[in-house]
C-alpha cells in the first residue's frame, strides 16, 4: 500500500512540474498561492505582455521591466486573472481595449509608471475592479465621467501625480457615491471608499472651488488617506491647506479704461490702459488695424488678485496710428472687449527728429521691409498710408557699391511688392522707397546682406545682431537674408533712445560699433537732404563679420 501511495505522489508531482513549465516566462517565477496560480517577473527584460501565459493564472506581477505599452488584447488568454500588478515599469500608453477579457479582475496596480492619461472607458471590461492604484505617475487631468465604470471600486489612489484641477462632479458622478446616496432610501449598508489625492500641484483658483468645498466636510462614504491637501498656486494661496482657504466663484472678464477717447498730436507719446477683472486671471491682447506693421510695447501688471492692468505704449505717434484699439480679455469662462478710440492730430510745429512723414508738405507714411528670400534674391514689401495720394507712383532705389549695382525703378499705384533678383552672396545691398522723387524718410530704407551658406549665416547673424543692437533693427526674414532698417536722421545713441522704442532697455552701443554713416545714394540729386540718413555697417566691417 505504501508503494502505491508513493508512486501516486510521484505522478502528481511530475504532472504539476510538467504543467507549470509552459506557464513561466524566462526569468520569471511561477508558484501556487492560496488564491491560485501566480506569476512574478521582477527586473526582467520584458517589453510586452507575453501571450503564452497559463490560462488559469490568478495573479500576474511584473515590476522593474522596460514594459512601455499595454496594447489591445494584452490579456486575451487570462480570463481568470484577478490581480494585475505592473508597478515601476515604463508604461506610458494604455489602449482602450487593453483590459478586455479580464472580467474577474479585482486589483490593478500601476504605481511608478509614466502615464499622462488613462483611458477610463477601458474599465467597462472590469466590472468587479475594487482597487485601482495610479500613484506616482504623470496624470494631468481627470474627466468628469472618469469613474463611471468603477461602481465597485473601494480604493482609488491618484496621489503624487500632476493634477492641478478636478471638478467635484468627478466624485458626484461616481456610481459608488450614488449608491451611498440611495442608502438613505433603504438600499442597505455599503462599504466606504478610500480616496488618495494628496501630493498633487493643486492650483487653488475658482476652478478648484467645487473640490475644496467637497473635501472640507468630507465624510462617509469617502475616507481620505491624507486630508492635508496643499495648494501650490496661485502665489497668494501657495502652501495653504484646503480647509484654510476660501475660493470665490469663476467670473467672466470685465474690462474698463479711464478714457475711451484719446486725442494727441503727431509725435507725442501715449499709453492706452485696459483694466480687466476676472476669476481666474484673464489674458489680455490688443487688436488694432496696423498690428501687422506697427509693433508697440505692451506692459502687463497685476492690479489685484483678480485684476490685470495692460498698457499699450505708443511712442512718437503718427497720424496713421489713428483708429480703434481693442482690448480683449479672456479666460475659460468667456471674453470681453473694449474699444479705445485714438485720434492723432497734426502738430502745429513738428520737429524733424520726431516726424514720420515723407516731407513736411506731404503727410504720408511708408514702411519698407524684406518679406522673404526668393531663389534669386529677395522680395520687398511696403505699406503706404497717404490718403491724399492714392494714385501716387513710387520710386524704388537699389544700390550696392561692392556689386557696382545702382537701379531706379518706378512703380505704379496699387502695387506693394517688388522682387529684387540676381543678387550676389555676401554683398551689402540697400533699397529705399519714396513717393515719386521725394527723399525717403524713416522706415523707407533697408540694408541687407545675402548669405553664402547656412554655417556662415548663423555666425553672421550672431555677430551683427550683437554689434548693431542700437544702430539697426534685425527684421524677421528667412535664413540667408539679414536686414537692418535705416531709421531716420539720428546718431547711434539718438536712434536707440528716441527713434527705436523697442531698444530703450538695450545697453549702450559698444565703443567698437561705428556711428551711423552716409547712405549709398549721394550721386542721386534730391534723394537726400541730410547726409546722415542711414545707420548701417560699412563694407570692411561686414567682411570682418563674414570671417
Amino acid at each position: 500500500m505504501a508503494l502505491v501511495f508513493r508512486y501516486f505522489l510521484q505522478v502528481l508531482i511530475s504532472w504539476d512540474i510538467h504543467a507549470a513549465q509552459p506557464s513561466c516566462w524566462p526569468g520569471c517565477t511561477c508558484s501556487e498561492e492560496s488564491f491560485g496560480r501566480s506569476l512574478q517577473c521582477m527586473s526582467v527584460s520584458l517589453e510586452k505582455i507575453p501571450g503564452s501565459f497559463h490560462k488559469e493564472l490568478k495573479q500576474v506581477r511584473i515590476e522593474n521591466a522596460p514594459l512601455s505599452e499595454l496594447p489591445r488584447g494584452s490579456f486575451i488568454n487570462m480570463s481568470t486573472l484577478q490581480y494585475l500588478w505592473l508597478n515601476f515599469n515604463n508604461v506610458t500608453v494604455i489602449h482602450p481595449g487593453a483590459l478586455e477579457h479580464l472580467p474577474e479582475l479585482r486589483e490593478l496596480r500601476l504605481e511608478g509608471n509614466k502615464l499622462r492619461s488613462v483611458p477610463w472607458t477601458a474599465f467597462s471590461s472590469t466590472p468587479l475592479l475594487r482597487v485601482l492604484d495610479l500613484k506616482h505617475n504623470r496624470i494631468e487631468a481627470l474627466p468628469e465621467l472618469a469613474l463611471q465604470f468603477l461602481a465597485n471600486l473601494t480604493y482609488l489612489d491618484l496621489s503624487s501625480n500632476r493634477l492641478t484641477v478636478i471638478s467635484k462632479n468627478v466624485f458626484l458622478n461616481w456610481p459608488a457615491q450614488q449608491k451611498h446616496q440611495q442608502y438613505g432610501c433603504g438600499v442597505g449598508t455599503l462599504s466606504s471608499t478610500v480616496l488618495a489625492i494628496h501630493d498633487n500641484p493643486w492650483v487653488c483658483d475658482c476652478r478648484l472651488r467645487g473640490l475644496v468645498q467637497f473635501v472640507k466636510p468630507i465624510s462617509l462614504p469617502f475616507i481620505l488617506v491624507n486630508s492635508y491637501l496643499i495648494c501650490q498656486g496661485p502665489l497668494s494661496k501657495a502652501g495653504q491647506l484646503f480647509h484654510e482657504i476660501e475660493i470665490s466663484a469663476c467670473t467672466k472678464p470685465q474690462v474698463s479704461t479711464s478714457s475711451i477717447n484719446v486725442t494727441i498730436q503727431v509725435g507725442q507719446n501715449v499709453t492706452l490702459q485696459c483694466l480687466a477683472q476676472a476669476n481666474p486671471s484673464p489674458t489680455i491682447t490688443w487688436i488694432y488695424p496696423l498690428s501687422m506693421w506697427r509693433k508697440f510695447d505692451v506692459l502687463t501688471s497685476s492690479a489685484a488678485e483678480d485684476a490685470v492692468l495692460s498698457q499699450l505704449v505708443i511712442l512718437a505717434a503718427h497720424h496713421v496710428d489713428t483708429g480703434n484699439y481693442t482690448c480683449m480679455a479672456s479666460n475659460f469662462i468667456g471674453r470681453s472687449t473694449l474699444a479705445i478710440s485714438l485720434h492723432v492730430q497734426p502738430a502745429r510745429v513738428l520737429s524733424l527728429a520726431h516726424s514720420l512723414a515723407v516731407s513736411p508738405e506731404r503727410d504720408a507714411y511708408v514702411d519698407l521691409r524684406v518679406a522673404k528670400q526668393t531663389m534669386h534674391g529677395i522680395l520687398l514689401e511696403w505699406l503706404v498710408v497717404a490718403k491724399p495720394f492714392e494714385d501716387q507712383w513710387f520710386t524704388l532705389y537699389i544700390a550696392s557699391d561692392e556689386a557696382l549695382r545702382k537701379e531706379v525703378v518706378h512703380i505704379g499705384p496699387g502695387i506693394n511688392t517688388y522682387a529684387v533678383n540676381d543678387l550676389l552672396p555676401g554683398i551689402k545691398y540697400e533699397a529705399c522707397l519714396s513717393l515719386e522723387n521725394q527723399p525717403p524718410g524713416r522706415g523707407q530704407c533697408v540694408v541687407f546682406v545675402m548669405g553664402r551658406h547656412s554655417a556662415e549665416l548663423d555666425s553672421r547673424e550672431r555677430l551683427l545682431h550683437a554689434t548693431v543692437v542700437l544702430c539697426a533693427v534685425l527684421l524677421s526674414v528667412p535664413v540667408g537674408v539679414y536686414v537692418w532698417a535705416a531709421r531716420g536722421p539720428c546718431s547711434c545713441t539718438e536712434w536707440g533712445l528716441r527713434c527705436c522704442p523697442t531698444c530703450r532697455k538695450a545697453p549702450r552701443c559698444p565703443q567698437a560699433v561705428p556711428q551711423c554713416k552716409e547712405g549709398s545714394f549721394l550721386n542721386i540729386p534730391a534723394f537726400y537732404e541730410d547726409k546722415e540718413e542711414h545707420g548701417v555697417m560699412e563694407g570692411d566691417e561686414i567682411e570682418k563679420s563674414n570671417s
